[in-house]
């Protein structure tokens, strides 16, 4: 996304597309417990009852003032859609995350500095059509994206799936049909972007 599209000041009863990379695009997720870790932060900020550290201490509580939509876990970066309820609670949500996984990171793999490029990047959504395009990037970045464990596209595919209670695909489901319109929404744009992909290739060729 283009830098001049972040918001510059937030709105509450708004979505936003978020996203951060790693800094100097260095991987941020190396295996399965680093994405998993990452996902069980939104279980410590945003569950039910404010989550309790090992030492007695009580975490931010966010639940109720900021929603999950959509997200998608890639090596070097992430993106999610949350629904913001009331200000500042993005910000407050993000800053929790951000600087509970780069300290968890960092003690990993006995590293230091800024694990993100930056503070992360919030684009405003404004419309229901740019609210569903952008739920289906966030799925299609995956190349293997039917299949890819660390995106919220298994709990749109299959509502029966058990969805962790931060995460409300409901709002975007809303838009559709039913499940199986929605999954064909996001096929028939990665088929549109295939056969785009492959005329720039032949292109190439002539």
């Amino acid at each position: 996304m283009p830098s001049r599209n972040v918001s510059k000041q937030q709105l509450p009863e708004s979505y936003y597309h978020v996203y951060a990379r790693g800094s100097n695009k260095q991987k941020i997720f190396i295996d399965s417990t680093d994405y998993n870790y990452f996902l069980s932060l939104f279980d410590r900020y945003l569950s039910k009852c404010q989550a309790i550290s090992k030492t007695g201490e009580a975490y931010p509580h966010y639940a109720g003032k900021v929603n999950v939509v959509a997200y998608c876990l890639m090596s070097n970066h992430f993106h999610l859609l949350v629904y913001q309820k009331k200000l500042p609670y993005l910000e407050k949500l993000m800053r929790s995350i951000m600087t509970s996984y780069s300290r968890y990171f960092n003690l990993r793999y006995k590293r230091t500095g800024s694990l993100f490029e930056s503070r992360y990047k919030a684009v405003h959504i404004d419309d229901d059509s740019y609210l569903q395009h952008i739920t289906r990037y966030i799925h299609l970045n995956p190349r293997r994206w039917e299949q890819y464990r660390y995106s919220s596209l298994k709990y749109y595919k299959d509502t029966t799936n058990r969805q962790p209670v931060w995460l409300n695909t409901k709002p975007i489901l809303d838009l559709f049909e039913d499940t199986d319109e929605y999954m064909q929404f996001v096929a028939d744009y990665q088929e549109q972007r295939d056969i785009l992909s492959e005329l720039k290739y032949q292109l190439a060729d002539t």
